[in-house]
């Protein structure tokens, strides 16, 4: 199987199309439309969209009974106002590709058409454009549509990332957890204003942010090797008003907490409530609590890694068995507690700015190399 170079070229041109016109979780209205038209010029291929909100899962069919593979790709940006100058920068302000979900995009695309003209023997494969990865509710609503429930439900799932800071097309692969579990916590105070002379005779939030705040720290263990390790990070605090004689009357705190599993997740999860409420009761401040973002970790299929590893092996890949758990959250995870499946890394240069920077930019060269391990390592599952 070789990759066609006018294809790439093709990729790589749509690559920077989507990179200069982002759309933030939720939003991708557009960015769907550009996957629609480029599918609609491939043939023998069953193409649903609207799936779980701007989602669009294209089947392939052999027509032979066989396993099913689902590949994924993540169609949102961020909100992150982008300081490249180059031409295809973002056009919108406050909006960016900083994940490099704009060269998921065409890898997935380039692996349609690379199928479609070089057919596995049996089984199906579905190619998802998932929305809303960043905010951690894609996942979730893709499953739990009807477009996604009324389909066979796959043997395997498999997605990639680009990382900075490994060599290019290096492959980095988990045979365990391959990313934590993360959720983040909003703490709304409705305490009581006083004279700013008088704090006594207010009931100021300050207090009992401050003891929380400790709280969160003295829960907090940052060694990867553990396997309770949980970070629990202040995100954003708002206190009162500007108003120098007035004693806060209410306050708004979130954290966000990162464990390697669902248990440990679970247990800090049920400590930091418990302490938020015992530390609000000591300061008689009312309080209301609500989750949001929540990413189940990725939990990684070693037979699958194993498959992956044969693949990246035969074609000359350099890898890399990570020690360590990646820290941030992957919305993909949803699907790894469901299915068999992994996730894996493609190292987008050592000098590339980190994910999440207004620098960062996805290297073009990863489109070919991401196309043809996600093809090898599919048609090597179909034929289990």
């Amino acid at each position: 199987m070789n990759i066609d170079e006018k294809m790439l070229s093709e990729l790589e041109a749509l690559r920077k199309e989507i990179h200069a016109h982002p759309e933030i979780s939720g939003e991708e209205e557009q960015t769907a439309k550009r996957i629609l038209e480029q599918l609609e010029k491939v043939d023998d291929i069953e193409v649903h969209s609207g799936v779980g909100g701007n989602g669009i899962i294209a089947v392939y069919d052999t027509g032979k009974e066989g396993p099913i593979v689902l590949l994924r790709a993540d169609l949102d940006a961020l909100p992150i106002d982008e300081v490249n100058d180059f031409e295809y920068r973002s056009k919108y302000e406050d909006k960016s590709h900083k994940c490099g979900h704009d060269g998921h995009m065409v890898i997935l695309l380039g692996l349609v058409r690379t199928i479609v003209e070089n057919p596995p023997k049996k089984g199906k494969i579905y190619f998802l454009w998932q929305p809303a990865e960043e905010n951690g509710e894609g996942a979730k609503a893709v499953i739990s549509d009807e477009a996604f429930s009324r389909l066979d439900q796959p043997d395997y799932v498999l997605a990639l990332h680009n990382l900075p800071g490994y060599v290019k097309h290096k492959v980095v692969l988990r045979h365990e957890v391959f990313s934590a579990s993360v959720k983040s916590i909003i703490i709304k105070f409705k305490g009581k204003t006083s004279h700013a002379a008088e704090p006594e005779y207010g009931k100021n939030p300050a207090w009992p942010i401050w003891k929380i705040l400790k709280l969160a720290n003295d829960l907090s263990n940052n060694d990867m090797s553990r396997d309770d390790f949980c970070v629990i990070t202040p995100i954003y605090i708002k206190l009162g008003d500007i108003a120098y004689g007035i004693s806060a009357g209410k306050g708004d705190l979130r954290l966000t907490i990162r464990t390697w599993d669902v248990k440990h997740m679970t247990k800090y999860s049920e400590q930091l409530e418990k302490g938020i409420d015992e530390i609000c009761s000591d300061y008689e401040i009312d309080y209301k609590t609500s989750w949001t973002q929540e990413f189940a970790s990725n939990r990684n299929n070693p037979e699958v890694v194993d498959v992956i590893e044969s693949v990246a092996r035969e074609f000359g890949y350099e890898m890399k068995e990570r020690q360590y758990p990646f820290k941030w959250g992957e919305d993909f995870g949803l699907f790894t507690q469901k299915f068999k499946g992994a996730m894996f890394g493609l190292g987008s240069g050592e000098d590339t700015p980190a994910l999440h920077n207004p620098d960062y930019d996805f290297p073009d060269e990863l489109i070919k190399s991401g196309v043809e391990l996600f093809y090898h390592t599919t048609t090597k599952l179909l034929e289990e």
